[in-house]
């Protein structure tokens, strides 16, 4: 009896492994095919989210392979931080201008992530500071 969960385990494992793959091909195929300068994976992901946000496709048809990749997510930028290394001679020139330009796009980032939370907050929630929550 428990074999019989463990094989049913395994195809949902298998079957939403396939559907995210199946999206990555078609995001792929669409960037091959109209020659964009977008990423596939990039196109891959931009259909993913409107499949899920129509709800085409449920949160609980790719959560188990979902939360394994989020949590083994460092794992998988080691082969190009490897290759980055390997070409680091062709690099070096210009580390200066690449290190600038990660830590202001970073500072940036920070910058207008605060201040979309601040606005949903006051927009959404109201502004606790001043007493007017809603």
């Amino acid at each position: 009896m428990q074999e019989f969960y463990f094989k049913e385990f395994r195809m949902k494992l298998y079957v939403q492994l396939m559907i995210l793959f199946v999206i990555s091909l078609i995001g792929e195929g669409i960037s091959s095919f109209f020659h964009l300068p977008i990423p596939g994976s990039i196109i891959g992901l931009i259909i993913l989210f409107i499949a899920l946000q129509f709800k085409w496709l449920r949160t609980r048809h790719v959560n188990m392979v979902g939360n394994f990749l989020l949590a083994n997510m460092t794992i998988l930028f080691l082969p190009p931080a490897v290759g980055i290394m390997e070409k680091f001679d062709v690099i070096a020139p210009y580390l200066l201008p690449i290190v600038l330009i990660v830590f202001f796009a970073a500072v940036i980032n920070i910058i207008l992530i605060a201040l979309v939370v601040q606005f949903i907050k006051r927009r959404f929630e109201g502004d606790y500071e001043k007493g007017d929550a809603k």
